[in-house]
């Protein structure tokens, strides 16, 4: 038998994990693999990155399930069907795909959230109609925007003392702060009026940042009250300049009204510390590159 795509692969994992126990991601994918009948030729069988095909083929199937509210992770390295994923079996739908999983606006926000940054028409045709360049970009913001989202799920689960960490190695990174110990030094101990840190803008320390940092829950919205606390708290230092990150958003009070005050303010809300944290190499590595060449006529300036 052939390896099933991650989308055939769903409903035997959410059957899989209808006994209500918590399970490993080996587990499944042992169990799955014996009942689509695979070979251990097809069980070893490799893509570019070194990873098996069919595990990393589980592997999306259970980031899709959990997307959609249907599995949870209890605890790191394990997986647990929820109620709707009760809820579901007990339809006894024929295949659960992406179209399916459309139906629950977590997974609905997750598929806007990969899209974001593709050219939506593109994505909205059949995948092997477009040209292999276009196949590799809207794959790349898939993968992407999953890391994105896992990214986010640890910083959730991460103490307050290790998102202090983060916050640090990622303004420093980011060119912030002068050295990680400099920084150190400054984020995170709790100031008069609500400023978490101060931290300096550049190396040489001609100009100060001050920092609020919010771990909230994703369902979390911070609203305008919050940023106004935070630019009084940078009005009584005297402050004109201030970042305001959070693991959850802002609603849109919270935006209109820093683009209406004096004080320069930058709002970094989850999806834009995931994506920071990427671009910047924070809890990332790298597990291939691609490079994509083309003909380089200057070589050829004869013809």
């Amino acid at each position: 038998m052939t390896i099933p795509d991650f989308q055939t692969i769903m409903l035997p994992f959410l059957q899989f994990s209808s006994d209500g126990k918590s399970h490993t991601f080996v587990e499944a994918t042992d169990v799955l693999a014996k009942k689509f009948k695979l070979t251990p030729d097809e069980i070893d069988t490799l893509i570019p990155s070194g990873q098996q095909r069919f595990a990393n083929r589980v592997g999306w199937a259970k980031t899709h399930l959990k997307k959609a509210g249907l599995i949870d992770y209890p605890q790191r390295g394990q997986f647990q069907i929820t109620q709707r994923g009760n809820d579901v079996l007990k339809e006894n739908p024929i295949t659960i795909d992406m179209k399916f999983l459309l139906q629950f606006p977590e997974f609905k926000e997750f598929r806007k959230i990969q899209h974001a940054n593709t050219n939506k028409e593109k994505v909205n045709e059949p995948i092997n109609q477009l040209p292999p360049e276009e196949i590799i970009d809207v794959a790349y913001q898939e993968i992407r925007a999953k890391l994105a989202d896992d990214l986010l799920e640890f910083v959730l689960k991460c103490s307050p003392a290790f998102f202090q960490k983060l916050v640090v190695e990622l303004l420093v990174s980011m060119g912030y702060g002068g050295s990680q110990e400099n920084a150190a030094q400054v984020v995170g101990k709790s100031g008069d009026e609500g400023i978490d840190g101060i931290i300096a803008e550049d190396k040489l320390g001609l100009d100060s940042i001050y920092i609020q940092a919010k771990r909230y829950q994703r369902d979390a919205k911070i609203g305008s009250h919050s940023i106004r606390d935070f630019i009084g708290a940078l009005q009584g230092c005297k402050a004109t300049k201030g970042v305001f990150l959070t693991t959850s958003d802002f609603t849109k009070d919270a935006v209109d009204f820093v683009s209406k005050v004096q004080s320069r303010v930058v709002l970094i809300d989850g999806q834009k510390l995931a994506n920071l944290m990427i671009d910047y190499g924070i809890g990332v590595s790298t597990r291939k590159n691609y490079e994509i060449k083309q003909l380089d006529t200057d070589y050829f300036g004869e013809i």
